[in-house]
């Protein structure tokens, strides 16, 4: 692979043909006695608009798994592709540029800022890039109405449920087109029914708009959204 010259060329050079793919990756954490194998040879192909679930108990290492994969953590060893670019073949600088651009992240809790309203929040990526003119402030709004908070733009974290806060998150990871979108434990605060609806939510934008996901879960009653499931014990994927 041709290591790219600046920061934008990483993220520019990117294309979504290839969605996410892991090969044969291990991460350990520590040294000596106290190393300790957090993924063991993981291999992982998601395809362009495709829904993988992760389930797995806490500390099997599936928000390991996230890291490596979304560029957070080098792993030890093994590689890490996505939209065509070896993420692990990248710089650290060339690694933040291609997340803010090409890898969406869900998280837990949606942290949203709370000095933002809900459009706001989706505009903050690209403002950071220098992207921000009218075509994002269309986007925003296009996805604001996709996750059903058009009615909740102007209004700040404070203001809205835990699932609408849930929603903000999805749509502000998706604003800036991500080949691959990583989804960590996204139900932890919400009932049955929301979770189940957050889950649905993920899987139709997923498939519209063709992002490599994956969403890695305790809760093991909300895989019938996934296209594929899969287990994680002890830093292995089965």
């Amino acid at each position: 692979m041709t290591t790219p010259a600046t920061d934008h060329q990483a993220a520019a050079n990117t294309d979504r043909s290839g969605g996410l793919r892991l090969d044969d990756v291990t991460l350990t954490l520590g040294d000596g006695d106290t190393a300790v194998t957090a993924l063991d040879h993981v291999a992982l192909t998601v395809a362009p608009g495709e829904f993988v679930a992760v389930v797995g108990p806490s500390g099997s290492g599936k928000s390991s798994l996230l890291a490596v994969a979304g560029g957070l953590q080098r792993p030890t060893s093994g590689t890490v592709h996505f939209a065509g670019t070896e993420l692990t073949a990248l710089s650290d600088k060339e690694r933040t540029a291609a997340r803010l651009r090409h890898i969406g992240f869900v998280f837990q809790q949606s942290n949203l800022l709370a000095s933002l309203t809900v459009r706001e929040q989706l505009l903050l990526p690209l403002h950071i890039d220098g992207r921000l003119d009218t075509t994002a402030r269309a986007r925003a709004d296009e996805l604001i109405e996709a996750v059903g908070l058009t009615h909740r733009a102007g209004s700040r974290p404070h203001q809205v449920s835990g699932g609408e806060r849930q929603r903000a998150g999805l749509a502000r990871a998706l604003m800036t087109s991500p080949a691959v979108l990583l989804v960590d434990e996204p139900t932890s605060a919400l009932d049955r029914v929301r979770s189940a609806e957050a889950v649905r939510l993920i899987a139709e934008q997923t498939h519209e708009r063709g992002t490599a996901t994956v969403m890695v879960t305790h809760d093991t009653a909300i895989m019938d959204a996934a296209d594929r499931v899969y287990e994680m014990v002890d830093g292995r994927l089965s």
